[in-house]
């Protein structure tokens, strides 16, 4: 069975070959590559190989029609018999070859998401558990919890500048791209190069911002007295985990390579379990406020040291080793930190954005409360990010760096495209949820304890500001992973600049409205960014597919306006029938949910709205083959 799929692996312009001719170019150990699940006798056909579909033909010499079909690899002797019977029937290999291009990848896409969302999902729900258990400890106002919350930030930004994402988003397209030419002995060499560097540069930065704390913190107003040594105390204990994130993100990075994105996308459940953990069991030993809060950041160093463990194991199942070497010689360890330079100015501008709009409302609006219930609006809103935008951009940075490695401009087009429309898809919908039933959301997670109705409506209003640009900040993370890809990292880190001056002017503007001013301005300004990199885009590959993009957004924003009639007005009918204990507030937002989400994809299907495709493709693809 398995030899049947190891000849005649392609047909192309002159028919029949056997598995060292003629592969696109490429060895024949590029083209046999793995499935993601792990099935490693299968061959991939076309897209599914990655070829350069383009340049793909049947048989039929010049004339042949220009298609794509799928050998099931899992069929052998039978299934190549069907594809030469294929080949035979030029109607029939016009239908098979239309579908094929176009339900093949957005299949695999739905898929891979669908998986990396759950993932994901299952994280930010932990995620907002531990916020539940937080905020039901510290509440929103007081001096303790927003130093903590200032405390937090200041290493995170540092974390965003030179580890985690900006690392990942610059080592992914240089080690994919060594993978691809087949230097696999070479790409593992140079992420064990990387790691090493890494422990040693970040190590060094902790340990001056350590020193550095007490004048930092007096940037935010916590320089003396009992609330700036808590400040000070609480950086301290947290800046470490810039070290441990920097690894991580190599870490990943590899996993992703290899198109291994459930591993990485776990590890934030155990990082929330460990905080709860902490929090539950530690936050009730201590005595004293600062002591509870101590607690609280001794949790997330613990929590950040397990997540850095967990993937290790997975490591070992692939075809290379990490090992002790510094060779930092190797142009593709320079040409990593020399894409990483704009990739940290980019991210490390949208930080120091929220870190801006940290300092308008602590110094400006009120310390007491508006830095804590930003972030706690944030959390909330960071959900749908993080289960949609975030898993649809992972999913195909891998698939994305392989194409531009090979200059393949009709698939990057049309991958940047396929991964737009998935966005607006699932976050358009998302944001109208979270604006039209805001306060009832925020009730029902978070006001409890501390947490008291005046909290829940300041952080209402935030987080119904912040939905406003939850779709823009999605497709702004989908087009700069576009030009990650394209090793071209200088022009999002202009468009993060120009988003930082225009967002600045925001915050001096918008702050006069409260709280929720602050996160109006995060919108504005993630609406005129996302702008700004589809222009700059299409200008780098001339065209990309605009106008689909934008029939799609048109009818998925039409379908959402019966989701926000529907949702609002059956949470309004069971809220009053039920009232606010914790089961009736709990049924009535999810009935609310439920019920919009239906009607929404309802409205979809009349609209004929094409991602919806997708979704629907994943019932065919669980179930198994006949």
């Amino acid at each position: 069975m398995r030899r049947a799929n190891t000849v005649g692996v392609a047909l192309f312009d002159c028919g029949p070959q056997t598995t060292g001719q003629r592969l696109d170019g490429r060895p024949v150990a590029q083209v046999l590559e793995p499935l993601p699940g792990g099935h490693s006798h299968a061959l991939l056909l076309l897209l599914d190989i990655r070829h350069n579909v383009k340049n793909a033909r049947f048989a039929g010499g010049r004339h042949g029609t220009r298609a794509s079909a799928r050998f099931d690899p899992g069929e052998g002797a039978r299934s190549a018999r069907s594809y030469a019977h294929a080949v035979g029937d030029r109607a029939a290999l016009r239908d098979i070859g239309q579908e094929a291009a176009a339900a093949v990848p957005s299949r695999r896409l739905a898929w891979s998401t669908a998986i990396f969302s759950t993932a994901t999902g299952l994280s930010r729900i932990l995620g907002l558990v531990r916020e539940i258990v937080a905020r039901s400890y510290f509440g929103v106002e007081g001096v303790g919890i927003n130093a903590f919350t200032v405390a937090f930030q200041v290493p995170n930004l540092v974390r965003a500048l030179v580890a985690d994402a900006a690392l990942s988003s610059a080592f992914v397209p240089v080690f994919s791209e060594l993978l691809e030419k087949g230097e696999r002995a070479r790409a593992w060499r140079v992420a064990s190069s990387l790691i090493w560097l890494l422990l040693l540069g970040l190590t060094a930065i902790t340990a001056i911002f350590i020193l550095a704390a007490p004048w930092v913190m007096a940037l935010f107003g916590y320089g003396s007295g009992p609330a700036g040594d808590l400040a000070v105390t609480l950086s301290r204990i947290l800046f470490p985990i810039v070290t441990l994130l920097g690894v991580f993100g190599v870490i990943v990075g590899i996993l992703n390579s290899y198109e291994h994105f459930s591993v990485p996308a776990l590890t934030p459940v155990f990082w929330n379990l460990v905080i709860i953990a902490g929090l539950v069991i530690g936050v009730p030993q201590a005595d004293t406020e600062s002591g509870k809060l101590y607690v609280y950041a001794g949790s997330i160093v613990l929590g950040t040291i397990v997540q850095l463990l967990l993937p290790l194991p997975w490591l070992a199942g692939l075809d290379g080793r990490l090992r002790l070497a510094i060779d930092w010689r190797d142009p593709a360890v320079k040409r990593v930190f020399v894409l990483m330079l704009p990739v940290t100015l980019g991210l490390g501008l949208i930080n120091i954005n929220a870190l801006i709009g940290t300092f308008f409302a602590a110094r400006f609006i009120d310390r007491t409360i508006a830095p804590s219930a930003i972030d706690a609006a944030f959390r909330l809103y960071m959900l749908p990010q993080g289960m949609f935008s975030v898993a649809v951009a992972t999913v195909l940075f891998p698939a994305l760096s392989r194409l531009a490695a090979r200059r393949d401009t009709d698939g990057f087009r049309h991958t940047v495209g396929v991964g737009l429309r998935q966005i607006a898809f699932l976050l358009i919908p998302a944001s109208v949820a979270s604006a039209v039933l805001a306060e009832p959301i925020v009730r029902l997670i978070y006001q409890r304890g501390e947490f008291d109705a005046h909290a829940t409506q300041v952080v209402a209003g935030a987080l119904a500001a912040f939905s406003l640009g939850l779709v823009f900040n999605g497709a702004m993370l989908m087009l700069n992973r576009a030009f990650f890809s394209l090793q071209a990292p200088w022009l999002p880190t202009w468009v993060a600049f120009g988003n930082l001056v225009l967002n600045t002017a925001l915050f001096a503007l918008f702050y006069r409205l409260g709280v929720w001013g602050i996160p109006l301005a995060i919108s504005v300004a993630n609406m005129a960014g996302s702008a700004a990199l589809l222009v700059l885009l299409r200008r780098r590959l001339e065209r990309i597919e605009v106008r689909e993009t934008a029939r799609s957004v048109l009818r998925i924003t039409l379908a959402t306006l019966p989701l926000a009639i529907v949702s609002f007005g059956v949470w309004w009918a069971l809220d009053n029938a039920l009232g606010r204990s914790f089961l009736g507030q709990l049924i009535s937002l999810s009935s609310a949910l439920v019920a919009g989400g239906a009607v929404y994809l309802f409205s979809c299907r009349l609209l004929g709205v094409r991602e919806l495709r997708p979704l629907l493709s994943l019932r065919a693809r669980a179930r198994p083959p006949a």
